[in-house]
């Protein structure tokens, strides 16, 4: 019986659960620059080269600040100059030459050269060591990021983060995934029993805290990434989730239920005492901080219905956010802006659609993200620009990825198993 209460505490908690924000660069595609990506015709390792090659273009296409051109040209092997009066690069604004050179059996060195047409000059040249081939997704998001510097646009730093994500495998049975955004790379970090709700640590990523419910009773524990080294941090009755951590990572929120009802709580790591932020005598879940760590947005169903709801930090009163909709669940929060999934009620959508809103706590401005299918699982990037969530349609996971100034989304689809929840 106690089983059957936690899987439905934790299907509400994975279930239930722009703006002011303008366009920081506003162009038109005719002004965005155009980049060719060449593999050099005499590199080595020709498949991993035309890997990173795919996945640049794919970089450069999610970050909304290049049009990416794919035609054929005839063969490039030089890594300083090119004939920039070629007709062949007609239209094209800056190309991007990859060389690849082995050393070891595992150990190579990748030369990329950034070729300005306009400017008729070679712009940039790096040279890339990489010893694990398993790992070229990241080097693909590196080089991206450096040409992306080279032109002065809004950071994309965030694509060289580790996503980590549970996968159901089976009936209680689900393992731990580091990632990055693209799902091209894939590691797996625990595994064995039910493990779940992954959460990092701190904004460096060396580790990271998940619900085991492996033992007695449900327990969250912390791993560090590298060693593999973990420790119990709390157990609880019921349930216990680690759903945000301060910009300090000093404290965590957490949704315990010691006594069969779940509330929130505000955990210090360093003095091991947790504080109960809610006494509501029904479900208040998935808290994330907001407004500089001093409130808590979190999700409640005290008005019938699951909504959003936040509360300051050492204050009684709860404030409602959220007028939209009858089921709103699952939020994430940046600085004083929210992400939530809403249940869609409206003719024009499937039953089973629940779609993504941006909303700011400092306005009444409401943002719909989405359309299709089971959009759960937001998460902001850390500068805040995109969101990242879990979509399941035609029963297929997906990670995708809304880039919140330019109206864009993308999707990558998980190749085996069901994406449970997610944090980057």
């Amino acid at each position: 019986m106690l089983y059957k209460k936690i899987l439905i505490i934790i299907s509400m908690v994975t279930y239930l659960f722009a703006i002011d924000a303008e366009l920081d660069i506003v162009r038109k595609d005719s002004s965005i620059p155009k980049i060719m990506v060449n593999v050099a015709d005499n590199t080595q390792s020709k498949l991993l080269a035309f890997k990173i090659k795919r996945l640049l273009e794919k970089d450069f296409l999610v970050s909304g600040h290049f049009v990416v051109e794919q035609k054929k040209i005839n063969p490039i092997n030089s890594f300083d100059t090119i004939n920039y009066t070629n007709k062949q690069f007609n239209k094209i604004d800056l190309l991007l030459n990859i060389y690849i050179k082995n050393k070891t059996k595992n150990n190579i060195l990748v030369t990329v050269s950034l070729f300005d047409i306009n400017k008729q000059e070679l712009s940039l040249k790096k040279i890339y060591s990489i010893s694990n081939q398993n790992r070229y997704p990241f080097l693909s998001h590196k080089i991206a990021i450096t040409v992306n510097d080279y032109l002065h646009a809004p950071t994309i730093k965030w694509m060289d983060r580790f996503v980590i994500f549970s996968r159901y495998k089976g009936a209680k049975q689900s393992e731990i995934v580091v990632a990055d955004y693209t799902l091209t790379y894939q590691k797996v970090v625990v595994q064995g029993g039910l493990n779940i709700f992954p959460k990092w640590s701190s904004k460096d990523q060396t580790s990271f805290y998940y619900t085991s419910y492996n033992g007695y009773m449900p327990t969250l524990i912390k791993q560090d990434l590298y060693t593999s080294n973990s420790k119990k941090i709390l157990e609880s009755n019921g349930m216990i989730v680690c759903s945000d951590v301060s910009d300090d990572g000093s404290k965590l929120v957490m949704t315990m239920a010691p006594d069969g009802q779940p509330d929130i709580y505000i955990y210090d790591v360093a003095t091991k005492i947790k504080t109960r932020l809610t006494t509501y005598k029904g479900i208040d879940v998935g808290g994330n901080f907001v407004e500089n760590n001093t409130k808590v947005v979190f999700v409640s169903d005290r008005l019938g219905n699951p909504n959003i709801f936040a509360k300051t930090i050492g204050e009684s009163g709860v404030e409602r956010l959220v007028y939209h909709g009858k089921n709103n669940s699952q939020a994430t929060t940046f600085k004083d802006y929210i992400v939530y999934s809403s249940r869609e009620t409206n003719n024009e959508f499937d039953h089973k659609t629940f779609n993504l809103y941006l909303i700011s706590t400092q306005s009444d401005s409401i943002r719909r993200l989405t359309t299709t299918g089971l959009n759960q699982f937001p998460k902001f990037s850390a500068d805040g620009e995109s969101v990242l969530f879990i979509k399941n349609y035609n029963n297929r996971s997906s990670l995708g990825i809304i880039r919140l100034n330019y109206n864009k989304s993308f999707l990558f689809k998980l190749k085996s198993g069901k994406l449970q929840s997610i944090d980057w």
